[in-house]
């Protein structure tokens, strides 16, 4: 009995394995990264479904927005992935497009920033790229393997290798990020 069990299990996740089951998530039609940074979790999502669910690890100042540069937090707010490296040092990685335009504004009126940066910062949003990323708001935001088990990076989102492999295989660049507090 526990033998045909076992069987039967088997034969089940090999066809849903061949009809595109959870196992097969490159096909997605509207994927979108949630990150809730206060738990520790990043949502793959197609559409409005919950696809997958991943345990991370964040910058090792995780409270709060992101101010500037060092400061170890993550940052919070809408961003897109501008870029997949899969020669990342930290296995894959997806670039996260901070700052942001809002961050441009903020690091404007606080003088971290010039008028140059901030136009810049403006123009590669609107045009989906990557934003400068050596001002004083900070940049080289990753969403990227190496470890979930503590917050450790300087801002990025770190999940196991592994994961971050299926991640990077699920979207293409210019998927959606929202990062939550």
């Amino acid at each position: 009995m526990l033998k045909t069990a076992k069987l039967l299990l088997s034969a089940i996740a090999l066809l849903a394995f061949a009809c595109g089951g959870p196992a097969k998530m490159e096909n997605l039609n509207e994927p979108r990264i949630v990150v809730r940074k206060a738990a520790r979790t990043l949502e793959l999502l197609d559409g409005d479904r919950v696809v997958k669910t991943y345990k991370i690890g964040l910058g090792f100042a995780p409270e709060g927005d992101k101010e500037r540069s060092g400061d170890g937090r993550t940052p919070e707010g809408e961003f897109y992935v501008f870029v997949k490296n899969d020669k990342s040092k930290y296995f894959r990685s997806l670039g996260v497009s901070y700052p942001s335009d809002e961050d441009a504004l903020r690091g404007l009126a606080a003088g971290l920033i010039t008028p140059d940066e901030h136009d810049s910062i403006l123009t590669a949003i609107s045009g989906k790229k990557m934003p400068p990323q050596k001002t004083e708001l900070g940049g080289e935001i990753y969403v990227h393997g190496g470890g979930s088990s503590k917050d450790w990076t300087w801002g990025c989102i770190a999940l196991e290798d592994e994961e971050m492999g299926e991640l990077f295989d699920a979207v293409p660049a210019t998927t959606r990020i929202t990062i939550l507090p």
